[in-house]
């Protein structure tokens, strides 16, 4: 700030530069200043005075940046004395988050050392007592969440998996791909799949890849359901069993990609007998014994390919039985869904399709039929409407993935559609809000189950042992990100299912106490 006037600066300036003789002395006797200080003053004004014609930042501007640096020194200076304070939280949360997301020890530490000062970089032992602690903590959280969860949750997918030979129960709920089962062994039988289910009070509808181990788990929950004490006037509802389409598809796609590279093998081997053929003739060798050979060569390889085609257009058959609607956009019945696997079963032959024709035999494979028919049986009585409003949801659908002149055609087939709806029911397109719901929330594979099954594998390659702990901890973790692309992008699978937290941060409410997290939760 300055101490003294600016005109007694400008009035010595003016002394000295204008040239007159004695004006610098007697200005010196009147204002009081040394001639040296008469001189500086004079150089300071030039200065000034050519600052500002040379354009640039004002003095004001100058001084608000001088204002806004000074307030994010002072802002860095208040971080730097609290790191010392949040650092050993922070970190805990990063070594959390990093082992949830399936970083090993090692790897931790190294990111670590990446991120933070030598001095306070942890040690491996010391990360790995940080995630102990979490993973402690993570299961009395879950717990609480997985109570929470029991009136949102109607059906499960149920699978295992192994992480080094020993079993691990797993269960996901399909729309929200909320992860709500992660059991480690010790084994895969009835009575450990039932500790598994019973949790789930409302739980409706189980899918599964028809494991015996499982069967016998949900047949021994209905069993405790039934001996249970109900509240008087309820019935309890049997839990029912649907086979996984997609383990299905798999095995008949296995047999069929099998027979394919038997066809290509006798193929190649067919060629290689005609070009044996060819030398011998050339040779002028007697070609009868190699013709013979060649001749049974080719006739194997027609008949496997036509054995191949028939088996493809089982296969694509059977597909076609297994979705929701058939060609036209109508919705399967059970009846006639199980003529057509049944005629594509009749079409494979062989001893390897053993496997794959008792799968599609199996009456719980088309269960998801009989599921979905019920759900809009009770949404919508009038079978007419119920049937055209699943149609316009089926050709809209197709709408959707047609381009070019396809999409003038399926334009027009759900316009015709639609005016159907409405000469059934003026206020059809309520009605189409329920059969979209119902039609979109529709499972019949486990392919949620996969999807987490993957991320769990990923953990167990980088890991030399997977623990309860951990699986917790990863499990709590999962359920509260927020997915970053597809249909869900934006939304955690706890959001998706319809539980309201009272903080969407994985970490602090992991921090919280289990007590005050369901009292908190009841609250709401």
């Amino acid at each position: 700030m300055l101490t003294f006037p600016v005109e007694e600066w400008v009035g010595n300036a003016a002394a000295v530069l204008s040239g007159v003789w004695g004006a610098v002395t007697q200005r010196s006797a009147q204002s009081g200043y040394s001639r040296t200080a008469m001189y500086q003053h004079a150089e300071r004004v030039v200065q000034a005075v050519a600052n500002e014609q040379a354009g640039g930042m004002s003095y004001e501007e100058l001084w608000a940046e001088h204002e806004r640096l000074k307030a994010e020194n002072e802002a860095l200076w208040q971080v730097w004395s609290e790191v010392e304070e949040l650092s050993e939280c922070k970190h805990r949360e990063l070594a959390s988050a990093g082992s949830a997301m399936g970083l090993s020890l090692s790897q931790l530490v190294i990111v670590l050392a990446i991120v933070l000062p030598h001095r306070l970089v942890p040690s491996r032992a010391t990360v790995g007592r940080w995630i102990q602690q979490s993973a402690q903590q993570s299961r009395g959280i879950l717990e609480v969440l997985d109570r929470a969860c029991q009136g949102l949750v109607l059906v499960l997918c149920l699978e295992e998996i192994f992480l080094h030979r020993e079993p691990i129960l797993m269960g996901v709920e399909p729309t929200s791909w909320a992860w709500l089962a992660g059991q480690r062994g010790p084994d895969r039988s009835g009575e450990r799949w039932c500790e598994v289910i019973k949790p789930w009070p409302y739980l409706e509808h189980v899918i599964a890849d028809g494991g015996q181990g499982l069967e016998r788990g949900v047949k021994l929950a209905n069993e405790a359901r039934r001996q249970a004490q109900m509240p008087e006037g309820e019935v309890p509802v049997s839990i029912t069993m649907g086979l996984d389409v997609f383990h299905t598809q798999r095995e008949v796609e296995r047999v069929l990609q099998r027979l394919w590279n038997r066809v290509e093998g006798q193929s190649e081997a067919a060629v290689t007998a005609e070009a044996k053929l060819e030398q011998a003739k050339r040779r002028g060798q007697d070609p009868r014994g190699v013709a013979g050979h060649a001749g049974r060569s080719w006739r194997k390889a027609e008949r496997l390919f036509d054995e191949a085609v028939q088996a493809q257009e089982a296969v694509e058959q059977s597909k076609g039985a297994l979705a929701w609607c058939d060609a036209a956009g109508h919705l399967y019945a059970r009846e006639q869904a199980q003529e057509q696997l049944t005629e594509a079963i009749r079409q494979l032959q062989g001893d390897g399709w053993k496997k794959a024709k008792r799968l599609l035999s199996d009456a719980r494979t088309l269960r998801h039929l009989d599921r979905l028919h019920e759900q809009l049986s009770s949404a919508i009585a009038e079978p007419m409407l119920r049937a055209a409003l699943v149609h316009v949801w089926s050709l809209r659908r197709r709408l959707k993935q047609a381009e070019g002149d396809d999409r003038v055609l399926w334009s027009q087939l759900v316009a015709m559609a639609c005016g159907l709806c409405g000469r059934l029911c003026p206020d059809w397109q309520a009605e189409y809000v329920k059969v979209d719901e119902l039609l979109g929330q529709a499972v019949r594979a486990s392919s949620a189950v996969e999807g987490v099954n993957s991320v769990v594998r990923m953990h167990q390659g980088r890991h030399r042992h997977v623990s309860q702990g951990m699986l917790d901890l990863k499990r709590l973790y999962w359920n509260c990100r927020a997915f970053e692309g597809g249909k869900r992008k934006g939304r955690s699978p706890y959001a998706l299912l319809g539980l309201k937290l009272p903080t969407l941060d994985w970490w602090q409410l992991l921090q919280m106490d289990p007590q005050e997290l369901e009292q908190k939760l009841l609250t709401q």
